[in-house]
């Protein structure tokens, strides 16, 4: 492949700016504990479960390479410096060398932090962050290893990269935005955007989730498929341009992926034949890239009701792609906890009664509500770069209307806090509110917003065959009062149409569905809270007052000098907050300046003001996604997303009071002779997490090799 090109020459930055990308000096470190239900599988779940774990975390090595082109070999690196010599052993000789408390500590919290996001850019955010020890001081550390020539001569290759804060690589972009593995240097989004043109018009929209894309220096567009076996390209011709379509890019972890997907195959059960394909088409999609295989298996998945384990592997989210039509992988394993998941079965059941008072016309909603599964789940392996709260997929837009989806609400990520968090910019007595019911609301807000937030809604569409799957000529547009004059056309994909913007534009919707519903007595009663007719209760209250402070903390994932958000989730957020505030009628106001600030909530108008405010925006929200109207949506979004002055202000106070996000440290799975599983926890401390991970890649388990094929990727596909 060709070589990386050289960093550009970093701006000069003030100790301020600079201090933003640093690693914190202190980041909370949870465990993700799961020995209760991993204890209650039996042999062959436990063996099952094993097997997609080892499978996952192969599959999650692409995450370094989705990240920046340094990740993968400084992995290799931190993994052979802590394989040779634990930290306890390395301490004391980095010390003897020079090296201070401060800048060892500050070398660990940067591994923990690597580690954490697969790659040194925040997984939640997407901005890159820096070791805060010294070039020379992490130099000297591996200068004290017993491998010390070796680890030098690699870490001397991206040192520069490591350290590098120059403009074009502070943050995940494009066209000189940021930087995007994603993508080579210099392409465009109008090349973007004619390759998935190329796929639409093929029928294969959402071929784009296991790709890359790369233009070569002749011009040719080499569109790179994630699959274990490497074919010759085929090139064709589309509007001029030439696309060489290409399968073997990560190619030996979508290898090490299919072969242990093959072995937990083995233990699946006579009577779960849904589960049985599911593994067989992930074997497909993985060996031969084809997106279709990988349809294939979340059919099945979603057909798969109530395993004892359950498990979704892929390419799956597209919030990293700054396009927002490529998919970072990620594979999860986790356990069913059956009395918790009894609760949001009870919401399933009802779902239909709930769907209907959702703001919309009945001709904007799925003509049958496909009842999902919805588990909560205590997760043993969630291998990618980030940990969600709750999940709802998959992705797929025909599978989703045609087929249904699952929800899952991710018990042991929900319950782990973090002692030391400060909460800011709230009264003292929301601050009370906030820690009594933050856990209970945000329970609540979860459920509806996986289940009834991205479980509803319909997309209009135009068929194959030329028919349409609602009445063109008979459905009133509830916004113009005129006919449907857009919908989607054949191939054509939600995602694709609204592009980059389509995560955030999706989750605002899934939230103000939260917010809107929560307020009904019988969902709450569901959960365990009563409420009579017409009252905010304090789990109420507390949902739409963590909503309004997180719309204030969104502030934090905004780049000024780009006007871009780098999270979907806290843009949404920022979103809904500008929608409260310009409900107007005293319902929420922000008073003070700087740290000092404080967002407040009249819970007297939430009823009133604030319920009719979001219900007017949800309607807009879902006919616009309903009807393809990309033009309408896409400027009513960007118009609530623009961050004006009195913002921007508030901004930099946002900034100073920001914490770090907690990371995790998962256990690891270990088959021993007697073919028995047992799960290993770790210390929820720096140590434990580099540990962890130095016993999930060891040179003599079930994973050994794939850290030297790491040490091969850069930014270009995998050469093979």
């Amino acid at each position: 492949p060709p070589p990386h090109p050289p960093p550009q020459q970093a701006l000069k930055m003030s100790a301020a700016e600079e201090e933003v990308f640093k690693t914190p000096l202190s980041t909370p470190i949870c465990l993700l504990d799961s020995t209760e239900a991993f204890g209650g599988l039996t042999d062959a779940e436990k063996l099952y479960a094993h097997h997609l774990s080892c499978g996952s975390w192969s599959g999650a090595l692409c995450c370094l390479v989705q990240c920046s082109p340094e990740s993968p070999p400084l992995f290799a690196l931190l993994h052979s410096l802590f394989s040779a010599e634990p930290p306890a052993r390395l301490q004391p000789k980095a010390e003897a060398a020079g090296v201070s408390a401060e800048d060892w500590n500050a070398f660990m919290q940067f591994t923990a932090c690597f580690l954490g996001n697969m790659g040194n850019y925040l997984s939640f955010g997407d901005t890159k962050f820096v070791p805060r020890c010294s070039r020379a001081s992490f130099t000297s550390i591996l200068g004290a290893s017993v491998n010390a020539a070796e680890l030098l001569a690699r870490w001397d290759a991206i040192a520069d990269r490591v350290y590098d804060l120059s403009a074009g690589c502070r943050q995940m972009g494009l066209e000189g935005d940021g930087i995007s593995t994603y993508y080579s240097e210099g392409i465009a989004k109008a090349d973007i955007e004619l390759v998935q043109a190329f796929l639409t018009e093929g029928g294969m929209g959402d071929q784009a989730y296991n790709t890359r894309l790369f233009r070569e220096k002749g011009g040719v567009l080499r569109l790179c498929v994630a699959s274990a076996e490497a074919r010759e390209g085929v090139e064709h011709e589309f509007r001029g341009e030439k696309i060489r379509v290409e399968y073997g890019d990560h190619a030996p972890f979508m290898r090490a992926l299919a072969d242990q997907i093959e072995r937990a195959r083995a233990s699946v059960p006579s009577d779960r034949g849904d589960q049985a394909e599911m593994c067989d088409q992930y074997v497909k999609a993985f060996r031969g890239g084809n997106i279709e295989d990988h349809k294939a298996s979340q059919r099945a998945w979603v057909k798969d009701k109530a395993p004892p384990v359950e498990s979704n592997i892929g390419f799956i989210e597209s919030y990293r792609d700054p396009f927002g039509v490529r998919g970072e992988f990620e594979g999860f394993v986790a356990v069913v906890n059956r009395e918790q998941s009894r609760k949001f079965q009870v919401l399933v059941d009802n779902a239909m009664e709930f769907i209907a008072m959702l703001p919309w016309p009945a001709a904007f909603e799925k003509d049958t509500f496909l009842r999902p599964d919805f588990t909560a789940l205590d997760v043993v392996s969630f291998a990618s770069s980030g940990i969600p709260a709750g999940i709802n997929i998959p992705n797929y837009d025909d599978i989703r209307q045609d087929i249904g989806f699952k929800n899952v609400s991710l018990g042991n990520v929900l319950s782990a806090q973090s002692p030391s968090e400060r909460i800011t910019f709230l009264s003292d007595s929301d601050v009370a509110v906030f820690k009594e019911w933050r856990g209970k609301s945000f329970e609540v807000q979860v459920a509806i917003h996986e289940l009834l937030g991205h479980g509803s809604g319909k997309l209009l569409r135009e068929e194959a065959d030329g028919g349409f799957n609602f009445d063109h000529e008979a459905v009133e547009h509830p916004l113009t009062g005129g006919k449907v004059l857009t919908w989607y056309k054949p191939g054509e994909t939600w995602d694709g149409k609204f592009g980059a913007m389509s995560s955030s534009y999706e989750e605002c919707r899934a939230e103000c569905v939260g917010i809107f519903l929560c307020c009904e007595p019988k969902i709450l009663k569901m959960f365990g809270h009563e409420a009579s007719e017409g009252e905010v209760t304090d789990v109420v209250y507390g949902n739409w007052l963590i909503m309004v402070r997180a719309g204030l903390l969104g502030l934090e994932f905004y780049t000024p000098s780009s006007g871009t958000w780098r999270q979907a989730h806290m843009q949404a957020r920022y979103v809904i907050l500008r929608v409260l505030l310009e409900a107007g009628g005293g319902l929420v106001s922000i008073q003070g300046e700087g740290e000092g600030a404080v967002v407040s909530l009249d819970r007297s108008k939430i009823l009133t003001v604030g319920r009719e405010a979001i219900g007017a925006f949800l309607t807009k929200l879902n006919v616009y996604k309903a009807t393809a109207d990309v033009a309408a949506g896409s400027e009513m979004y960007s118009a609530l997303s623009a961050v004006p002055e009195d913002m921007l202000a508030l901004r930099q106070a946002v900034l100073a009071a920001k914490q770090p996000r907690k990371l995790f440290v998962q256990p690891v799975t270990r088959c021993g002779d007697d073919g028995k599983v047992t799960l290993q926890d770790y210390p929820a401390t720096p140590e434990g997490l580099i540990a962890s991970f130095v016993d999930r890649f060891s040179d003599d388990g079930p994973l050994s090799g794939l850290v030297e094929e790491v040490a091969k990727c850069g930014q270009f596909p995998y050469p093979n």
